[in-house]
């Protein structure tokens, strides 16, 4: 499966809602799995979107075939810089990971630059620590944990409230981390945290 984050610079939040909700052209493509996204918290006019695939070669299809230009053209204009990065399945978070976005009110995205030799161990650790303490948090749907090129991971997750997403990263972060060894595994960490406009879900 593969996870496609884009990251826009907005300068027209109206156009480019309208815009996006062009992108519900993207339902019967093929391979094409589930769309969703919202704004920023923590960083004003900046989105932050994520599309699902079933393999990269169907996500290739859809950007060579002229689909994906005829969407994108509706948003034209309405920002100032456009960031884009795949990545590829390694574990779910929870069981059963869907491109579902319909009941999630918030969502949570920690990217993760590792130490190439260091790669295997957090995988390990996502899988044996992380993951079982998510999975445990109230109000914590599903989630994503991915691998891209470089050693550069994401880990996605959907939570249906703030507040039990608040109680989570209040609670057993800290102690997971060390318990993880996060510091040795890690070269940089960049989270943000999306309120989700379902009018974008696809």
């Amino acid at each position: 499966m593969l996870v496609k984050w884009i990251r826009c610079g907005v300068i027209d939040r109206a156009g480019f809602e309208r815009g996006q909700r062009k992108w519900a052209g993207l339902l019967g493509e093929p391979g094409f799995r589930g769309q969703g996204g919202g704004w920023s918290r923590g960083q004003p006019g900046v989105a932050h979107l994520f599309s699902i695939w079933d393999t990269p070669s169907y996500h290739d299809a859809f950007m060579s075939g002229g689909a994906h230009d005829r969407l994108a053209a509706a948003q034209e204009g309405t920002y100032e810089s456009l960031g884009v990065k795949l990545f590829e399945r390694r574990l779910d978070v929870k069981v059963g990971f869907r491109a579902r976005f319909a009941d999630s009110d918030l969502l949570r995205l920690a990217h993760c630059k590792v130490r190439p030799e260091r790669a295997e161990h957090f995988t390990l650790m996502q899988e044996k620590v992380w993951n079982p303490a998510m999975a445990g948090s109230p109000g914590m749907l599903r989630g994503v944990f991915a691998q891209g090129p470089d050693s550069d991971f994401l880990v996605l997750s959907m939570w249906d409230s703030a507040t039990e997403r608040a109680k989570y990263r209040d609670g057993p972060v800290a102690r997971l981390s060390e318990r993880a060894d996060l510091d040795a595994d890690v070269l940089a960490v960049a989270g943000d945290v999306v309120d989700v406009v379902q009018a974008w879900t696809v």
